[in-house]
């Protein structure tokens, strides 16, 4: 009989609910039963993508995120390291979020946007398409607080 190794992890949280995972083939990322995800893209290990999320086609997710539940990421994104995509977050196509950022509940991300390293999307907020005509990427400003950014 031929047998394999099964790449499964049960995780337990606070309440005791347990969720399954599976391995992804490119990368070794979590992805919970419902999740779907493109195979041609790398989710790095340690990154949990949860049930309902989706990531497009060529995309490259960094290591110890979280993709949460219902969130959407478009074609040929870019997530660093330690990045937090909150549930029902939308990304567009061509996005780039550098580590250490957290995308907010609700919150959507236009085409082409780029967010440097450690920043801060609030829950529902909405950045429009980058203006790819101009060819720079949106200003950085500070929102809600002397620690926290958002692109403007």
């Amino acid at each position: 009989m031929n047998r394999r190794k099964l790449n499964i992890e049960v995780v337990e949280d606070d309440a005791g609910n347990a969720t399954t995972y599976h391995r992804h083939p490119n990368g070794g990322g979590l992805l919970a039963s419902g999740a779907q995800v493109k195979t041609d893209s790398f989710i790095g290990a340690t990154t949990y993508v949860e049930a309902g999320a989706s990531v497009g086609s060529g995309c490259w997710i960094g290591r110890g995120g979280w993709i949460d539940r219902q969130a959407r990421v478009g074609n040929h994104v870019f997530i660093g390291d330690d990045v937090y995509v909150g549930p029902g977050a939308v990304l567009g196509s061509r996005v780039h979020v550098g580590s250490h950022s957290r995308i907010g509940a609700g919150a959507r991300i236009g085409h082409g946007v780029r967010l440097h390293g450690d920043s801060l999307v609030p829950d529902g907020a909405h950045i429009p398409d980058a203006r790819t005509s101009r060819g720079a990427s949106p200003r950085i400003r500070k929102a809600h607080g002397p620690d926290s950014q958002m692109v403007a």
